[in-house]
């Protein structure tokens, strides 16, 4: 078991942290080597193990940024303490950024727009209409600002010209469904998701809290619950003349296979929903299998299981693709 879990590590640091955390892919490698802490690890249901996981469970208890030397040493000491955070809390990277990239599908949609944001973590991307967007394009930045003025919350993002948006969508509804909401006006569930951004990441730690002081203003209507058994409620409870758009971004990776095939089955059942959905390579099958680029450490982002882009996993840039 420790044998798969190291392999595990080795793999999340050369394909998720490589480039994007210098903290975190020493820590997955040191701890790939390490048989001790690996044994702790795996003594962990099966579904907690993932270095992001772990990694912020332990900062969160108070695990110095250091070298995976430091961190090992501490985990033997302290791993009383980060088991019980592990256990009882989840992955909640509740990044408005990837509203930059949701943005230029969300845009060219017939509004007004009814939003369904399955896991939802704080609800941060139900507020495309509120942030500020800056679109780099062949040299050039596009500004696009709420009509009342700029947002505390901007959002940047690197972008092909023909995608660059033109305008805020109208947006009269917002709901979203999480197996546990975060609640943005709880001190200690707005500590956890900031413990949760990555170290080195100081604008995305800033631009998540001026979201959620957004948000606060109007919190997010997130109901508890298991997405496939609650999103049926929320789309009937949508507004009447409403284009109900249900998205996701980073989410059904932690489903199973079976759960995921019965999710899409699922909001393929109402004709008059639009899907869009933002998941890594082979998450999705039937929408991996119609990319033609190379996809890398990128996300795809699909209409109707249709692919229209290959973007950043935070939403720093957006490339848009043409389907198999």
């Amino acid at each position: 078991m420790t044998d798969t879990l190291a392999a595990a590590y080795r793999h999340w640091a050369d394909v998720e942290a490589r480039g994007v955390s210098p903290v975190y892919e020493d820590w997955a490698r040191g701890i790939a080597e390490h048989p001790a802490t690996l044994r702790l690890i795996a003594s962990l249901p099966h579904g907690k193990r993932q270095p992001n996981l772990v990694f912020g469970a332990a900062r969160f208890v108070g695990a110095p940024v250091g070298s995976s030397r430091d961190v090992i040493s501490w985990l033997a000491e302290h791993w009383h303490r980060v088991d019980p955070v592990i256990v009882s809390r989840s992955t909640q990277t509740n990044e408005a950024g990837r509203c930059a990239v949701l943005l230029p599908v969300l845009s060219r949609m017939d509004g007004p727009l009814a939003l369904i944001e399955v896991g939802a973590s704080a609800g941060l991307c139900l507020f495309p209409d509120r942030y500020s967007y800056r679109y780099a394009a062949d040299g050039a930045e596009t500004t696009i600002d709420p009509a009342e003025g700029p947002s505390p919350v901007v959002l940047p993002c690197s972008i092909d010209a023909p995608s660059v948006p033109s305008r805020l969508p109208e947006v009269v509804w917002r709901a979203g469904v999480d197996l546990n909401p975060i609640d943005v006006t709880d001190a200690d569930q707005m500590n956890w998701l900031e413990t949760l951004v990555w170290p080195e990441h100081h604008d995305r730690r800033q631009r998540l809290r001026a979201a959620a002081a957004l948000a606060a203003g109007d919190p997010p209507h997130v109901v508890p619950g298991d997405l496939i058994e609650r999103l049926p409620d929320l789309i009937d409870q949508a507004p009447d003349g409403a284009r109900v758009v249900v998205f996701h971004s980073a989410v059904l990776v932690y489903l199973t296979p079976e759960r995921r095939e019965e999710f899409a089955r699922l909001v393929r059942s109402f004709p008059n929903v639009t899907w869009v959905s933002n998941e890594g390579a082979g998450v999705l099958p039937e929408v991996t299998a119609r990319v033609r680029e190379p996809i890398g450490g990128r996300t795809i982002l699909a209409v109707d299981q249709k692919p229209v882009a290959l973007v950043a996993p935070h939403g720093q840039s957006y490339q848009a693709v043409s389907a198999a």
